[in-house]
């Protein structure tokens, strides 16, 4: 053997021994199996949730707490098989074969530093809840000293034993705490009488409690446990029946049966009489759960171990952002989702939202339900191409009816209105579908989308339609907060800062956590140049001043930038608009997508005639008292650039004259500037009585040109329009495959 390889054994010898040493050593540092009653009687607490104090300092007043935690231990012979089967199908189904850990699942918690998660076993997830002292800490320290905890109790402690401490003490949502409450809580029976249905959906639950223990209509959660969960612990029955060789789980006939059994409703004492209060709960149990992830908080956490949360949200603005609705006519459909997100743009707060009627069965109308865009997504396509060096005043083809590759169908304006000749702020204020179907195809759609993500709209939004021209009128569906929080992107000049609610995180203890986007919430990110985002706005003032959304101006005179939607058959109306200080998005729909519909008092339904009116009631009062701050001016970034089409030449050229062989007269040259009103080149004729017949007039004055739509003329006479739709509402038909419901504005 070469002696090169002498030092290379040793030092390998030397880590072989190190890693024994460190392991003994972390082993007996860990807790062991006689702590584990003195922690079982650990006191739970709700978490409390705030109001926004008047500043950061200040702690606001009780908004809501996570309600009383109840728990009724049982034993292991009290729970059914039933149970235990869908329990360890939905967490780990080789439970009574492994040894307290999951390898493959530690090696990739190591790897990402603790961040990655997953992998853990029944006994971690009993340690994680019985060691309150591994909270807090750094993911990866953490990590380490739940594995040694749970490798030394899987020693120490019978299966039977950890499993029946952790279904005792486990926090299932619904205030439950253990198996038991959670029969109770969720099928109104004992344990013991749950079948296999039942028992696999308490199983399911256990991953995320708050979410799944009264999931939304139509949310993303409800998706998850249908498509996702559901089908997975089905799966996992079946293998584990196959596996033990029926002594666990169920044939696979009978798993792929299951279906997924009705619960009782679920009614939170603290929303009684208000129903912001459960809206608020849940949104702020899901932020904590995201933002936090980090730090080890979960679901259960947040349930029982008597945190304090404080929130962004203002009492006063979340009763206006529910009042404000009241201007429409009350002829409306039972059914209309009422969207209303407010965030201030210099810092991401969200400082309202209107939730909804009933957190019980009220999809939240702000945070999750989700609608057509319609003309509200075009000035993502504006920034695009602002971005890109394409000015303001730059020129397209706003024709009615032009076609374009890849669509089915032509492109069309709202009341098939040709435009002409229309620059980029005339195609925003009258909302031209035809010119910024164009630009999008000329920025690229997918740049146009990747955009509006950076500037604060869900990734998930660009799967809900075909990536295609079509963005550019709004196929995908959106909420309120997303449109709000990308619409701060402007108001900010520039700078994202990601919204959420939640301000601080205190532990029971006091100690304040911090969250995972922390950096990102303090300096924010510039996603459009301070030059981008002023002219950007500059067009969306036009909307409001000289466009279809004059309806949103503030009486109090102050400048408002903002943009209107409304999808064909006004499936969604929109108006999201921003002040300097503070963005609102106000969005219309129906929870089923049927057609708004408030009777013969409206008419035609716009975002101008609806949604602006409601966002102008809410703003009032937001702004009441504010200081009258102005937008940067526009600094027409990027070029003044032609898209117009090329003129054809003529097929039959004209025939050139004979040349002459007299030499042309070189023309006089006047004597005076022509440009000069009280310039006369030729004697005028004689004046005459007009009503002599020999009276030979000069020239009959040529009529004036017609009037364009844009920009006005002082001495042009507007006549009032009678094309049909409404100004500034203007969406695209249909594109045949190429969108579901027909965007209009």
């Amino acid at each position: 053997m070469s002696k090169a390889w002498k030092p290379a054994l040793a030092f390998c010898g030397l880590m072989f021994i190190g890693g024994v040493a460190a392991f003994a050593v972390l082993y007996s540092m860990a807790p062991d199996a006689n702590e584990l009653d003195e922690n079982a009687e650990n006191q739970m607490s709700a978490t409390q949730i705030y109001w926004a104090g008047a500043d950061d300092d200040e702690e606001g007043e009780l908004a809501s707490t996570t309600g009383d935690v109840q728990r009724v231990a049982v034993q292991r012979e009290d729970i059914p098989p039933t149970v235990v089967d869908g329990v360890l199908a939905a967490e780990q189904r080789t439970f009574y074969e492994d040894p307290g850990i999951n390898v493959m699942g530690i090696g990739r918690a190591l790897l990402s530093r603790g961040e990655a998660g997953g992998g853990s076993t029944i006994t971690q997830q009993m340690a994680r809840g019985y060691y309150n002292d591994l909270q807090g800490e750094e993911p990866l320290t953490r990590k380490v000293r739940e594995i040694f905890i749970s490798i030394k109790l899987s020693q120490q402690v019978e299966h039977d034993e950890i499993l029946t401490i952790y279904l005792n003490t486990i926090y299932f949502g619904r205030g439950a705490s253990g198996i038991e409450m959670a029969a109770q809580k969720y099928f109104d029976k004992s344990v013991s009488d749950l079948d296999s249905a039942e028992g696999a959906f308490l199983g399911l639950i256990i991953q995320m409690p708050s979410n799944f223990e009264n999931p939304e209509e139509g949310s993303w959660t409800e998706t998850y446990l249908n498509d996702e969960r559901w089908p997975y612990v089905q799966e996992q029955l079946a293998l584990m029946h196959e596996e033990t060789d029926g002594e666990r789980g169920l044939p696979r006939a009978e798993a792929e049966a299951l279906e997924i059994p009705e619960r009782v409703d679920y009614n939170p004492e603290e929303t009684e009489g208000d129903p912001r209060l459960g809206y608020v709960r849940q949104a702020v149990i899901n932020e904590v759960e995201r933002r936090y992830e980090g730090s080890g908080i979960t679901g259960a956490d947040i349930a029982t171990q008597g945190l304090v949360i404080k929130t962004s949200l203002d009492p006063e603005l979340m009763t206006a952002a529910e009042e404000a609705f009241s201007v429409l006519p009350e002829s409306a459909a039972d059914d209309t989702m009422h969207g209303l997100t407010a965030v201030e743009p210099t810092t991401g707060r969200i400082v309202a939202f209107n939730g909804g009627s009933d957190v019980t069965t009220v999809i939240n109308n702000s945070l999750v339900h989700q609608t057509q865009a319609g003309s509200a997504y075009k000035p993502y396509v504006l920034a695009r191409a602002l971005s890109d060096g394409i000015g303001l005043r730059s020129q397209f083809n706003g024709d009615n009816g032009r076609e374009f590759p890849g669509l089915a169908s032509p492109v069309n304006n709202s009341g098939d209105v040709d435009y002409g000749e229309v620059d980029l702020i005339q195609s925003t204020a009258d909302s031209v579908n035809t010119s910024y179907v164009e630009l999008a195809i000329e920025v690229g759609e997918s740049r146009v989308d990747e955009l509006a993500v950076e500037m604060g709209v869900h990734p998930d939004r660009q799967t809900t339609s075909t990536v295609g021209p079509l963005v550019a009128l709004g196929t995908h569906q959106v909420n309120s907060l997303d449109m709000a929080s990308g619409y701060s992107t402007f108001a900010a000049e520039g700078r994202h800062f990601p919204a959420h609610m939640v301000t601080e995180l205190q532990t029971a203890d006091g100690t304040v956590l911090t969250p995972d986007d922390s950096e990102q919430i303090e300096a924010g990110e510039e996603v459009l140049s301070e030059a981008v985002a002023a002219d950007a706005t500059y067009a969306m003032q036009q909307a409001v001043l000289e466009g279809g959304a004059g309806n949103a101006a503030l009486s109090d005179g102050r400048p408002v930038a903002g943009k209107t939607g409304t999808s064909s058959d006004a499936v969604s109306a929109w108006f999201v608009g921003y002040t300097p200080q503070l963005t609102a998005a106000v969005g219309l729909s129906r929870a089923q997508g049927d057609p708004l519909d408030f009777g013969a008092e409206l008419g035609d339904v716009y975002g101008g005639t609806t949604s602006a009116k409601v966002w102008k009631a809410f703003m009032e009062g937001a702004m009441e008292g504010e200081e009258h701050q102005q937008f940067p001016e526009p600094q027409w970034v990027g070029e003044d650039m032609s898209y117009l089409p090329t003129p054809t030449p003529s097929e039959t050229p004209e025939e050139e004259e004979e040349p002459s062989e007299e030499p042309s007269e070189e023309p006089s040259e006047p004597e005076c500037d022509p440009r000069d009103p009280s310039c006369e080149t030729e004697e005028p004729p004689e004046d005459c009585d007009p009503l002599d017949p020999t009276c030979e007039q000069t020239e009959q004055p040529e009529e004036p040109e017609d009037c364009g739509p844009w920009p006005h003329q002082d001495d042009c006479e507007e006549e009032e329009p009678t094309m049909p739709g409404q100004p500034g509402d203007n969406e695209q038909q249909n594109q045949g495959n190429n969108s579901l419901i027909r965007p209009r504005e």
